[in-house]
């Protein structure tokens, strides 16, 4: 599995090469930052999912932190941030929010903002921070839950499979030096 993955992942050459991240190469080149096993991937893909509903541009931040700090697999944390992109985000912010409504006891319905009113921006500026304050509470603990649940299953997933990869391998192994000693 772990060729697999390398193909896709960048090495610790292109961050050397880089003269924008050359003060910061003995944070970043760690060998644990590069090493990719069962443990650091899982780390790595739960970094990444958990940072990816990280509000802005601060997704990837949010995962080179995360991959320095719990000294997880960096490219992969990295490149996993993009499940969060343009056309999902929207969709994975309705859904936190609706987890945010159930889970504080909110029954009021989706709260839809203000029309936006030319005539007085005024006006309509004052609803649309009002709309904004009644939106980030369930809002906030919908992406903590949302992120803290797929950054769980992430792991677990990512567990469960390198785990059925390598038995399938070690049988496949097993039956292959069996048949040449048989």
């Amino acid at each position: 599995m772990r060729r697999h993955l390398k193909k896709f992942l960048p090495d610790p050459e292109t961050i050397r090469a880089n003269p924008w991240l050359r003060p910061f190469q003995s944070s970043l080149l760690h060998p644990r930052l590069w090493h990719l096993n069962r443990h650091s991937a899982a780390g790595a893909i739960a970094a990444g999912l958990f940072c990816g509903l990280i509000p802005g541009p601060l997704q990837m931040f949010g995962a080179a932190v995360c991959a320095l700090v719990f000294r997880v697999n960096l490219p992969l944390a990295l490149f996993v941030t993009l499940y969060s992109n343009p056309f999902t985000i929207v969709p994975l912010y309705l859904v936190a929010y609706q987890i945010g409504r159930l889970l504080i006891g909110d029954d009021t319905g989706f709260v839809a903002p203000p029309e936006f009113a030319a005539d007085n921006l005024a006006r309509w500026s004052t609803a649309l921070q009002a709309w904004m304050v009644d939106v980030a509470r369930p809002l906030a603990v919908g992406l903590l839950s949302l992120a803290s649940s797929l950054a769980l299953g992430g792991y677990l997933a990512t567990q469960i499979a390198w785990r059925i990869y390598l038995v399938r391998a070690w049988q496949q192994r097993r039956r292959r030096n069996g048949a040449h000693t048989a």
